[in-house]
């Protein structure tokens, strides 16, 4: 099986490839990423050149993504995105380029070269926020986005949609809750707090730190998206999700305990714009029609990824280097007393 993977060298689509290539040696991939702020060849080292190839390019350019369909693929897995919501309100732009035209792009490419399915990976904030005590999300759930992102994942998940039922497209999305564990860039929340944490610096939290997410450790998400690669239904939306709801300030208390630091290193900032407050996925569809369950739960899988941010440190000091410091700076500077 030949896939090409878009976005694969970043947080999720590393891992992605990284565990197809460990669980069917008849696997082969492409990666296609443009290797932007989050995207780190690095996160690719040491995969066989034989059975991975990294080609940098930019889905919003159907050149570069019509460039890796013009051999025989049996798969595209469409991970390329800007996912920060916190970059999205500073400024959209860059999220409607890639979350919207790139998507276009790809289902257009995707149409020319005759590839068999595509996989659209998605998000859970494109339903908006819960109430405490509500339901979970299901797959029926309207859009009701409230960031930048998540409006312009949305609007990429209607566009797969609507490719599905124009064209006839063999297309399926997966929305998956938050997502942690290796590689994971440390501007997303738990390894921002891990690395400040292990720094000796502040771990800035947003408001009261009541906002409840649901956790899901990369690997799992990685093993519902190749179950939805091999035997998801066309035209059809998967939640992932691993019943791991935690609240924000819970999360920032159990990594101090993981690394036996002070609690006191936690700092209550000024909460950003329409910070959804909850996130729940209701994931019976994809149990009961792929028979895939999360395996990892949530203390076990924190405790794993405390160790390997702490394993490799030289990874994160470089990815924190640079450009880095400055959004840092201009994002928590004026909050942090």
């Amino acid at each position: 099986m030949r896939i090409v993977v878009t976005g694969g060298a970043g947080f999720i689509g590393s891992n992605f490839v990284r565990w197809m290539l460990d669980a069917d040696p008849a696997v082969s991939i492409v990666t296609l990423d443009a290797l932007t702020y989050a995207g780190n060849a690095e996160n690719l080292d040491g995969l066989s050149p034989v059975r991975h190839q990294l080609v940098v390019g930019d889905v919003t350019r159907m050149r570069d993504v019509a460039g890796v369909l013009d051999r025989r693929v049996d798969a595209v897995v469409h991970f390329a995105a800007e996912s920060h919501v916190d970059r999205s309100i500073s400024s959209a732009q860059a999220f409607a380029a890639t979350n919207v035209v790139g998507t276009q792009v790809v289902l257009d490419a995707v149409r020319q070269a005759g590839v068999p399915r595509l996989v659209h990976v998605s998000t859970d904030e494109v339903y908006g926020s819960l109430a405490p005590g509500e339901p979970p999300f299901t797959e029926a759930h309207p859009l009701t986005p409230t960031s930048p992102y998540a409006a312009s994942k949305a609007g990429a998940d209607l566009l797969v949609l609507a490719a599905a039922a124009t064209h006839g497209l063999d297309a399926v999305i997966t929305r998956c809750g938050n997502n942690y564990g290796p590689y994971q860039f440390p501007e997303k929340l738990i390894p921002l707090f891990i690395t400040n944490a292990l720094a000796g610096q502040p771990l800035p939290l947003y408001g009261d730190g009541r906002q409840v997410r649901d956790w899901i450790h990369v690997e799992d998400h990685c093993r519902a998206i190749a179950a939805v690669l091999q035997r998801g239904r066309p035209g059809r939306v998967y939640n992932i999700g691993a019943h791991g709801e935690q609240d924000n300030l819970s999360v920032a208390h159990q990594i101090l305990s993981l690394l036996h630091l002070d609690p006191g290193q936690i700092r209550h900032v000024a909460d950003r714009p329409a910070h959804d407050r909850r996130y729940a996925l209701d994931t019976e569809r994809i149990e009961r029609e792929l028979d895939w369950r999360p395996t990892i739960e949530f203390g076990d899988g924190l405790a794993a990824a405390v160790s390997w941010y702490q394993e490799h440190r030289d990874w994160w000091e470089r990815v924190k280097s640079g450009a880095y410091r400055t959004y840092y700076e201009s994002q928590y500077g004026s909050r942090l007393p």
